[in-house]
């Protein structure tokens, strides 16, 4: 009788699958490229409009590691409006790429499956399959995999930073904890605990679907810009007035200074490499296609040099106030209670650093997160959905050790620039593609299958000449890259890898067109077509 009712018990226990939902719907090697999770968005989950759009790159650029692109370039001799005009000027050109490379993502309304009937978008991993095949796609989708998983691992360094100042400012105790951390780390031991409590709390929030985070992401902005203003009118209240902290001239000069210049205003371009080629995870929740077009043109400059200027004015003051210049915002933040620590500085400064540190959870979900978890899930369908995908990412990003990332304002800048010749060859493959060989159509169930008369099998699931094109964009970089990585290289190696990430994108975009115009693919459309489908 007991067994009887233990055996009952057992059975109507569901056993625990490591299938990802829809994939069991699937066979052969068809399993390794479909599930629910990368399937196009479903019509429902459309909810961005044009505002939401604006409102999104303000609350996504509204984090910490925005000042530290920007106090970065000050840091190496530019004066606070020589910086400014560099990050916007370098963001304004990736802005034009975002929207160019996000439009097949925005536009396309597809039927995916006969059983359902609504219409859907598709994102990046599965756009990935293209141009680059059904399985080829994996390896650009590995390479922005890696990149997201890099910068959620910097995010948290910096939420790890902000929780740290939180302690501190609860108790002194933790600035004397013994260091056992190696050299060049940006966290000492307190600074550990801080990351660990920042990480496991984003990890709470991963949880909650994404479509319905609108309401935090509000919040966030509104935490953000109210924590910056604080703490840049607090900073430069210090430093003797908004006069005094505006009119530092740079230290650089002559020549230096000019290759600085375009040193940062290509940099600006180039540390948004992420956001370029994952346009289409952002565009595809799209109320209408046109919506983010304007949305991402004025919203992610704008938002960024907003960013800019209040971490520039920041770090300017640090100069007044301290003699040297503090390139990291949170670093210059606990200065000032290591300075003075009264309970008004303590709780000014647990504030400041409690609202950044929110700011930076859903900036690390929304810029790394979501786009890690979708390229993971499209690399595992079989077995990851796009959520467990978040927590991959989460746990990757841990095992990285970031915060030998942001040791110096010198490595931070050769982390910003290193893999930006990779996404940059992938971005100019996409962008051909869809705008040149095929005039914005797609063959939408051929991209879910294997089977061998599809348009995207290619040559056993791998297009050719999208891997020449990636090999010859990013060919002309490699020695700068290495050179980044520590290799020797001479200077005018050193100055050419400025331009990468401009070099990588126009030379695989061209190669991919000569390719395709020697050897014609399965689905080439004439030039004189345009055969993107009306919004419906």
């Amino acid at each position: 009788m007991a067994s009887t009712l233990i055996k009952r018990a057992r059975n109507a226990i569901p056993a625990p699958s490591w299938t990802a939902k829809g994939a069991e719907n699937m066979k052969g090697e068809d399993m390794w490229l479909d599930n629910d999770d990368i399937r196009p968005l479903k019509l429902a989950d459309r909810t961005w409009n044009l505002w939401t759009y604006l409102t999104f790159w303000f609350s996504a650029t509204a984090t910490v590691s925005n000042w530290y692109a920007a106090s970065s370039a000050q840091a190496l001799g530019l004066s606070m409006w020589e910086s400014l005009g560099c990050a916007t000027g370098g963001q304004v050109l990736i802005a034009i790429v975002i929207v160019l490379n996000g439009r097949a993502g925005a536009k396309y309304h597809m039927l995916v499956l006969p059983v359902n009937r609504s219409p859907f978008r598709s994102g990046f991993p599965i756009l990935n399959r293209a141009s680059f095949g059904v399985f080829g796609a994996w390896w650009p989708t590995f390479n922005r995999a890696v990149m997201a998983i890099v910068w959620n691992g910097v995010n948290a360094v910096q939420g790890g930073q902000c929780v740290y100042v939180m302690l501190h400012a609860l108790t002194p105790k933790i600035a004397h904890i013994k260091n056992v951390m190696g050299e060049g780390s940006a966290l000492d031991s307190g600074g550990m605990i801080g990351f660990a409590i920042f990480w496991v709390s984003t990890c709470f929030f991963l949880v909650i679907p994404v479509p319905k985070m609108k309401g935090l992401v509000y919040a966030k902005l509104i935490v953000f810009v109210i924590s910056a203003i604080a703490m840049c009118a607090w900073t430069i209240t210090k430093a003797g007035g908004i006069g005094e902290v505006a009119r530092q001239p740079g230290t650089a000069k002559g020549s230096e200074r000019t290759w600085l210049l375009i040193r940062f205003f290509f940099l600006g371009a180039a540390n948004c490499a992420t956001f370029a080629s994952n346009a289409a995870d952002f565009q595809r929740y799209a109320t209408k296609p046109n919506d983010v077009i304007l949305g991402n043109l004025l919203g992610f400059p704008i938002s960024n040099l907003i960013v800019s200027i209040v971490g520039n004015l920041v770090a300017a003051s640090s100069v007044k106030q301290t003699g040297t210049l503090i390139w990291n915002p949170i670093t210059y933040l606990d200065s000032l209670q290591l300075t003075s620590y009264t309970a008004g500085n303590r709780a000014g400064c647990f504030l400041i650093a409690g609202c950044f540190a929110y700011s930076a959870i859903f900036s690390s979900i929304f810029e790394n997160s979501l786009p890690a978890g979708n390229d993971i899930a499209a690399l595992f369908p079989k077995y990851l959905s796009v959520r467990k995908g978040f927590f991959v990412c989460a746990i990757l990003s841990f095992a990285i050790n970031p915060w030998y990332l942001l040791g110096s304002a010198s490595i931070f800048i050769s982390f910003l620039a290193s893999y930006q010749i990779f996404l940059s060859s992938i971005t100019g493959v996409l962008l051909c593609h869809y705008y040149i060989i095929t005039r914005g159509y797609l063959e939408i169930n051929d991209l879910y299958t294997s089977r061998k008369d599809g348009v995207y099998w290619y040559f056993h699931g791998w297009n050719w000449r999208a891997y020449l094109a990636y090999i010859v964009g990013v060919a002309p970089n490699f020695y700068g890259f290495l050179n980044n990585m520590g290799v020797s290289a001479p200077g005018g190696v050193t100055k050419a890898y400025y331009f990468a990430y401009e070099i990588g994108l126009f030379a695989s975009f061209f190669t991919y067109w000569a390719a395709c115009w020697v050897s014609p693919p399965a689905l080439m459309v004439p030039l004189g077509e345009w055969r993107e489908p009306r919004d419906y």
